[in-house]
């Protein structure tokens, strides 16, 4: 199971990287917290304080065509906040 599937860059996100040293991924929907602070410690080898998880349902989405109604839904996902130690930071663009 491929537990951190990817970071979430946002400007809400990038700005409580640098204030809160908090960070968001997208992660496995049956991955717990205890699992993706390991992940996170592996990856990244930092020391991790606390997890909090979001779970959000997909939403319904349509839209009118030429040809009729298309209906669908949006993928359902959860996230995950993580707080980092003291001193600690993730650069997520230094492999560029």
């Amino acid at each position: 199971m491929e537990i951190i599937q990817k970071p979430v860059i946002t400007e809400k996100m990038t700005a409580l990287g640098e204030k809160l040293n908090r960070y968001g991924f997208i992660v496995d929907k049956r991955a717990n917290k205890l699992q993706i602070k390991q992940a996170i410690k592996e990856l990244y080898d930092v020391e991790v304080v606390a997890v909090n998880t979001m779970n959000y349902d997909g939403k319904r989405k349509s839209r009118y065509t030429k040809t009729g109604i298309i209906a669908g839904k949006t993928n359902a996902f959860k996230k995950a906040v993580v707080t980092l130690a003291e001193g600690e930071n993730i650069d997520f663009f230094s492999n560029i």
